[in-house]
């Protein structure tokens, strides 16, 4: 068996992150759907559940009626769509059809050698996708540099992978799912339970503590001032991941620097783009962003603070 120095070194761990990357490129664009498909057909049973709808609209059998046959044709609609998982039907292309072949899915070397086009129709193909691949080999290399060949190398990488999908995602759906967020506080508590990572277990809760409490106290007081809902529940989790993983030494670090970038892009987006002061701007890329550079220049960030 290879020792830890050559599974844990940061060429063969930017090689899985690239592997690694393809299939975030799945998870970002499919999760979002699987779920939303998951909503639409819990409210087209609610809309059916007539007890519930007299409850809330009150003895209306006549608009009872109708709310059911509006989800019996919501649920045969969700029913009728394609069947899809994270690991089925094989990536094609959404134009054409055309399913993709093993050696165009290989990371950046597929997308390279098809010049970015499709092989069946020549319909453009995102850059998105091998940047999304660049970047989480990078990462990965990266958490091997930090770590060295030590268990918390993996345990960042697992990280990096979940920061990496959930921030896509947001920023495409304005979503952060729980399948993502959970799963970073979960991880970050265990590491630092089982040791594998440079924090307490109580540093680690701490940190889960403040960074979900710090958000919705600052939501909570925006909608109190506004009477609008400023942030969203997902955000809170992301934080609260993030301050199991890094403790809660590194909370002020991430939120100063994951609200100033986001307040510089915003204003940029609403001046040069005209981008709607009513429309949403997804802070989760910001805080993913904001927790990479505090993972890996955490002591440099903290060293700014006063």
């Amino acid at each position: 068996m290879l020792p830890p120095e050559v599974w844990l070194s940061p060429w063969v761990l930017g090689v899985l992150g690239l592997a690694i990357g393809s299939f975030l490129n799945v998870v970002i664009h499919r999760l979002p759907q699987l779920l939303e498909r998951d909503w639409l057909g819990d409210a087209a049973g609610y809309l059916q559940d007539e007890a519930a709808m007299t409850r809330v609209l009150g003895d209306r059998p006549a608009r009872t009626a109708e709310l059911a046959r509006q989800g019996e044709a919501l649920a045969a609609d969700v029913a009728a769509l394609p069947a899809m998982s994270l690991s089925k039907p094989r990536s094609r292309c959404p134009q054409c059809g055309h399913t993709l072949a093993w050696h165009e899915n290989i990371p950046l070397l597929g997308w390279l050698r098809l010049g970015g086009k499709c092989a069946g129709c020549g319909t453009r193909i995102s850059a998105r996708y091998p940047i999304v691949e660049a970047l989480t080999g990078a990462l990965f290399a990266a958490a091997a540099v930090q770590a060295g060949p030590t268990a918390a190398a993996a345990v960042y990488c697992a990280a990096l992978a979940l920061l990496v999908a959930a921030a896509f995602i947001d920023l495409d759906t304005t979503l952060l799912p729980d399948d993502l967020t959970l799963p970073l506080i979960g991880l970050g508590l265990v590491a630092a339970w089982q040791r594998w990572i440079p924090v307490t277990l109580a540093d680690a809760a701490l940190g889960a503590f403040f960074g979900y409490f710090s958000l919705w106290f600052v939501a909570w007081t925006y909608k109190l001032v506004r009477g609008v809902q400023g942030m969203a529940e997902g955000d809170f989790k992301l934080l609260a991941g993030l301050g199991a993983l890094l403790g809660w030494q590194a909370l002020p670090a991430i939120i100063l620097l994951s609200s100033a970038v986001g307040a510089a892009v915003g204003v940029f987006m609403i001046v040069a783009r005209g981008h709607g002061r009513n429309v949403p701007i997804p802070f989760g890329p910001y805080l993913a962003g904001g927790g990479v550079c505090a993972l890996f220049f955490g002591q440099q960030l903290q060293g700014l603070l006063p």
